[in-house]
């Protein structure tokens, strides 16, 4: 299978004062197309920073990232950002919706910015995939938590991404409500032909996954494929 993400001999320092604090140590795995990847480890392994330099949103120290075909070190930040908003998808723990703007208008943002005529009917139908048809004019503090990481979702899904990153995406619900959000989310990833990558400590929601790789200290201690695996 081709490979839409592939990262070797990453790492990650960060300088503070006189001293050298370096959070990732020697991470290399490739990424499947159209495959559900999780990384998981324990708070301070290193996750969400490996998912920043996976998306390009920073920068490595030393190594080597190469996300859908392009090197993200020969890229200067306009040409990053234009790499994401064309392939990438987000969601986050904490939702990060515009609180000015209603569920609508958020969703289609990413749309719009590609010029895209049609996103507020495509912004619609998604939010109905998601079961907000009756919230599209809702602002963020109007919806439960479970409603604004429904938005989310529905916004991470319509610039059809190649890959989508989610960090820890039901880190703030409640059990049932995670359930839901993520079934919403494998059954729109399998919709789509989204290329998945799962930034969790669960290893419940990593074991549904197809390949999860686990990080402890900043450093790979395995990397391995499930029974899910195609």
């Amino acid at each position: 299978m081709p490979k839409i993400l592939k990262i070797n001999h990453l790492e990650k320092t960060y300088t503070s004062g006189s001293k050298q604090l370096t959070v990732l140590k020697n991470i290399s795995f490739e990424v499947e197309e159209g495959s559900i990847f999780s990384i998981v480890g324990p708070s301070g392994s290193g996750k969400t920073t490996l998912l920043g330099l996976c998306a390009g949103l920073d920068h490595q120290t030393s190594g080597s990232i190469e996300l859908c075909g392009t090197s993200l070190e020969d890229l200067n930040e306009d040409e990053r950002a234009e790499l994401r908003n064309k392939n990438v998808g987000f969601i986050f723990q904490n939702f990060q919706l515009l609180p000015t703007l209603t569920a609508l208008e958020n969703v289609i943002v990413p749309l719009e910015l590609q010029g895209n005529k049609n996103a507020a009917k495509f912004g619609k139908e998604l939010l109905t995939k998601v079961g907000l048809a009756d919230r599209l004019h809702h602002y963020p503090t109007q919806l439960s938590g479970g409603e604004q990481q429904r938005v989310a979702l529905a916004r991470a899904f319509s610039n059809k991404p190649s890959i989508l990153f989610a960090d820890e995406p039901t880190g703030n619900l409640d059990e049932e409500t995670g359930e839901k959000v993520i079934q919403l989310l494998f059954d729109l990833n399998k919709e789509a032909g989204t290329t998945l990558v799962i930034i969790t400590h669960d290893l419940d929601l990593a074991n549904r996954t197809q390949q999860i790789l686990r990080l402890k200290g900043g450093k790979v201690i395995s990397n391995e494929k499930t029974a899910l695996v195609k």
